[in-house]
């Protein structure tokens, strides 16, 4: 059996359907893996052992009288633990869920289903996914495949770091203020957020409405392609995905030749890491190469965009938490409860105010940019940080550290654009470094095609983390 370790969610798929290893024996070469890796990182909170492998000698058999279901047919995969599943216990990472049973199960786990996937285990997460870097004080920490002493980044921590180990080809993530970019960075995988409304969020943890999207991650833009096509598309359950256009797979193959690519002027390359600049000096070479043209850009003032991220996430996500916030504040970890508490401190007109500036300000972007179909920028200042030194639970200091981590992120989700993390190199400590591709609106076929291309030409994706 080839190692499936070195093979991409899109390859799996593609030996299973050749028959060059079963389901059967793939599941049980992930448990082993899982066994040898989750008491080093943490990135489980369940694994269900004997049900995936009923599913996989089904998906075996299936295959064998010709019936398979779709693209993932026999492909085990584990998701971020605030995707429901009707009859299991989905605690999104807090106390206050401890127990809990979800009463319906998710459109796009449902999708994924269609397409001939199964759950072999649900994954960390920060608690009620309001935390940029891994912290759980209900889980404790999970930890980066590279170094176990460093964060994954959050909140789609156990996603980005299983991913990263080969513990699941993809995983399911969500992304509010960076919760998919932000593990794709650190642990060194591709993430991809898809544009506002582009996926169904149906029976899955609210956090933001306004804000809130659903994306994979996985360990290439081609794999990312696939899981889009398969969960995006319109959902009655979830209006704002009514009027988003069909996924164009052939897009996602285009050439790079012609693209118009920009790097901002300011913002996101201030005060980077020597590391973290390097890579994004390499970036646009390989992206130059590829034949995309490469111009700077003056984009309007993303420091206030990011302002008005924080406040439409603090209110929508108090409002959210106010029921539980009123009756069991005292089973919230201390950086949550603080948090949701800041979201007490807004009026309703600076909360309005900054949802009705969304518009104006998408507007001003698309202007700024002109004709640029695809931005470029670092994904943050620095590589993953020690676990140590951002644990900060309910500290005063932890506030600012949040919006450290998170200062290229906010300005992306509050215009509800599509990016795209590629793996782009590491530092001279051996740990990873993302680029982020940031798309026009409804441009997400063109960001998994210029990633594809990207990856064509490098191997950061194919890097494997070794178990300490």
């Amino acid at each position: 059996m080839k190692d499936p370790a070195e093979l991409t969610l899109t390859e799996i798929a593609g030996a299973l359907r050749r028959r060059t290893f079963s389901s059967t024996e793939l599941t049980r070469w992930m448990l082993e893996r899982i066994g040898r890796w989750q008491p080093i990182i943490n990135a489980f909170v369940r694994i269900d052992e004997d049900e995936a492998l009923v599913a996989a000698k089904s998906a075996d058999r299936a295959l064998g009288s010709g019936k398979a279901k779709g693209a993932l047919h026999g492909v085990p995969l584990a998701h971020k633990d605030m995707y429901y599943v009707k009859g299991k216990v989905s605690e999104c990472g807090s106390k206050v869920r401890k127990g809990w049973i979800a009463p319906a199960t998710a459109t796009i786990l449902t999708r994924l289903a269609a397409a001939g996937s199964f759950p072999i285990g649900a994954l960390h997460m920060s608690e009620f996914a309001y935390s940029p870097t891994g912290h759980n004080s209900y889980l404790g920490p999970a930890c980066n495949a590279w170094d176990p002493k460093c964060i994954t980044g959050g909140s789609s921590s156990g996603s980005g770091t299983s991913v990263a180990a080969r513990l699941t080809p993809a995983a399911l993530g969500s992304d509010t203020g960076g919760s998919i970019r932000l593990p794709a960075h650190f642990c060194g995988v591709t993430g991809f957020k898809p544009t506002y409304g582009r996926v169904s969020r149906a029976n899955a943890l609210p956090l933001s409405f306004t804000l809130d999207t659903v994306g994979p991650l996985a360990l290439s833009a081609e794999d990312a392609g696939a899981i889009m096509a398969i969960i995006a598309g319109p959902d009655p359950l979830d209006a704002t995905t009514l009027g988003a256009p069909a996924w164009n797979a052939k897009a996602t193959r285009a050439s790079p030749k012609g693209l118009r690519i920009a790097v901002p002027a300011r913002f996101y390359i201030d005060d980077l890491e020597p590391d973290i600049a390097s890579a994004l000096d390499a970036t646009i070479v390989t992206l130059r190469k590829l034949g995309a043209k490469i111009a700077k850009v003056e984009l309007p003032d993303q420091a206030l965009l990011s302002a008005a991220a924080l406040i439409v996430l603090a209110v929508e996500a108090t409002s959210a938490h106010a029921p539980w916030l009123r009756t069991r504040a005292a089973d919230y970890g201390p950086q949550v409860r603080n948090r949701l508490h800041n979201g007490l401190a807004y009026s309703a007109v600076e909360y309005l105010e900054a949802l009705r500036w969304r518009g104006p300000a998408l507007a001003a972007h698309l202007d700024a940019i002109e004709d640029v179909d695809v931005v470029v920028t670092p994904v943050s200042r620095s590589v993953a940080p020690t676990i140590a030194a951002t644990d900060l639970g309910g500290m005063p200091e932890a506030e600012a550290a949040i919006q450290a981590i998170t200062r290229f992120m906010r300005p992306v989700n509050f215009l509800g654009l599509p990016s795209l993390v590629v793996p782009a190199g590491q530092s001279k400590s051996g740990l990873p470094i993302g680029m982020q591709l940031i798309g026009r609106p409804f441009g997400d076929e063109t960001l998994i095609a210029l990633g594809r291309a990207f990856q064509a030409a490098s191997d950061h994706h194919r890097r494997i983390p070794a178990l300490p």
